[in-house]
């Protein structure tokens, strides 16, 4: 199928893929503007170190460092466990949450080889994120002596509640853009499909496609108006076509 052909398919059911893209983008700055519900996200620093004195001097141990990044994902574990969770919820009653909530907000990552945890939560409300993640990262620390029987957890830092923080959801005018972008491709994709399946003749080069036998002559189309009977016209008429009267002598 040639470019024109495409372009005048396109053409033809221009006001479908119209309609199909003013309704979607419509529907999607509906939901964007109006039920979608902006979601915060407050992060803390914790690192996992530990050093020991030499001469009054304190120093790290290369093979105590590498030891404590293969902790990391032990700690990980450990941040998201009912331990701390419930402890959290014990000290903090405040929050209002249970743990499985709590569990549900809350992310731990760490980059490769790193010492570095950082403990993520999204709410929709910042200053409840940020609490939330302030106090499991406050308990952590204070609990992983006894469970771990080290100490060599340090928080670097702590999610400020104060912050004027920006919700993380994207904005509407994106899922705008990208509405528009996909119901135009999905528009175009079904009247391609319309047409594929559409084996009805339309003109002279659907025919030579079809039979492959020239056409002689075609039949145009014929109006309800073209079937009823007209009167002729007085200058139409021929000789013999009127009234005539016999009179008898």
């Amino acid at each position: 199928m040639e470019l024109k052909e495409l372009l005048s398919m396109v053409r033809k059911r221009l006001l479908l893929i119209s309609l199909f893209v003013i309704v979607a983008c419509g529907l999607m700055g509906v939901k964007s503007y109006l039920y979608t519900v902006p979601v915060y996200k407050a992060s803390a620093k914790l690192i996992v170190s530990q050093s020991f004195e030499v001469n009054g001097t304190r120093a790290i141990d290369w093979n105590v460092m590498q030891s404590n990044i293969k902790l990391i994902s032990s700690y990980k574990e450990i941040i998201d466990s009912s331990t701390i969770l419930n402890k959290v919820i014990s000290n903090y009653p405040e929050l209002k949450a249970s743990p499985s909530a709590i569990s549900s907000v809350l992310k731990v990552s760490s980059a490769s080889d790193s010492q570095v945890m950082n403990i993520e939560v999204t709410d929709t409300s910042y200053k409840r994120a940020a609490n939330i993640v302030n106090a499991v990262a406050h308990v952590f620390k204070s609990e992983i002596p006894s469970i771990m029987k080290v100490d060599n957890v340090t928080i670097l830092s702590d999610a400020n509640v104060e912050a004027e923080a920006s919700p993380i959801n994207r904005s509407p005018i994106f899922y705008m853009v990208l509405s528009f972008i996909v119901s135009l491709m999905l528009s175009i994709g079904f009247v391609f499909l319309l047409d594929y399946f559409d084996d009805t003749i339309k003109n002279e080069e659907d025919v030579l496609q079809s039979v492959e036998l020239p056409m002689l002559s075609y039949i145009t189309k014929i109006n309800r108006s073209d079937l009823k009977p007209r009167k002729l016209r007085a200058s139409e008429k021929k000789v013999g076509d009127g009234t005539y009267v016999t009179a008898r002598q």
